[in-house]
């Protein structure tokens, strides 16, 4: 498998940002670590291995990034608005520079999969929906979709655009609810251990797209299935072969 690291200037976060590659071509995938994570998370949590077999074959290319949580939403030294602008310079990193650097390393403008566990679960699904001309699949694992156990109830209009469950009742943009219903939405959360806000969010959102005629899978696994590595690891080779 070809793995590269890349290490960056982000003029928008001003300070160096890492990420990884893994595979030699493929539909791309953006990757977001848990919370307060780092880009090589995922493969030391078995994740790149339990896609080994669709990274080999040249299906998917995985680009894995770092994270600013613990200067944003986790800052709890931070007034929830000072955490809200640090992300907004998140989502600009991501958008003005990951995106862009992935179709140059590709030679090519394809949409991307993104994804991620916990946090980068909320993370790739906020990104998402914010950002539906560069992105046409998600596939969240036990994903928060709003913001309340960072910032409790406080609300502003950088919180409210960063909380799908909150904007996404009030979108009826054409431009964004025809690009959603040609993606592939998958949101997944467990029913066991430490799921109850996520497996909630989850059905919220279920109701939300469905009202909006937005092709969503929705799926809840087992009592069983908690918020941990192990489950995700199965999780995301069995959503990766649906895609295909």
């Amino acid at each position: 498998m070809n793995i590269e690291y890349h290490k960056n200037w982000s003029p928008n976060l001003n300070q160096d940002m890492e990420l990884k590659v893994y595979g030699h071509s493929g539909k791309p995938v953006l990757v977001f670590p848990t919370q307060s994570g780092r880009f090589f998370d995922y493969e030391n949590h078995g994740m790149i291995e339990a896609a080994r077999w669709f990274i080999d074959e040249g299906l998917f290319q995985f680009f894995t990034v770092d994270s600013v949580d613990s200067q944003s939403w986790v800052n709890l030294s931070a007034h929830p608005a000072e955490r809200a602008l640090r992300h907004e310079d998140y989502d600009r990193y991501i958008v003005q520079e990951v995106v862009p650097w992935i179709h140059q390393y590709q030679n090519q403008e394809n949409q991307l999969l993104t994804t991620g566990c916990s946090m980068g679960g909320y993370h790739s699904s906020n990104f998402f929906f914010r950002h539906p001309d560069l992105f046409d699949s998600l596939i969240s694992l036990s994903g928060i979709l709003k913001l309340t156990m960072f910032i409790g109830d406080y609300m502003d209009q950088n919180v409210y655009f960063n909380s799908p469950l909150y904007y996404l009742p009030n979108l009826e943009d054409p431009w964004y609810l025809e690009k959603y219903r040609r993606s592939h939405i998958i949101i997944c959360s467990g029913q066991g251990a430490w799921e109850d806000e996520m497996q909630s969010d989850a059905r919220d959102i279920q109701r939300i797209l469905a009202e909006k005629n937005i092709p969503a899978w929705i799926d809840l696994w087992g009592l069983d299935v908690n918020h941990d590595w192990p489950w995700w690891r199965k999780q995301l080779p069995y959503f990766l072969a649906k895609l295909i």
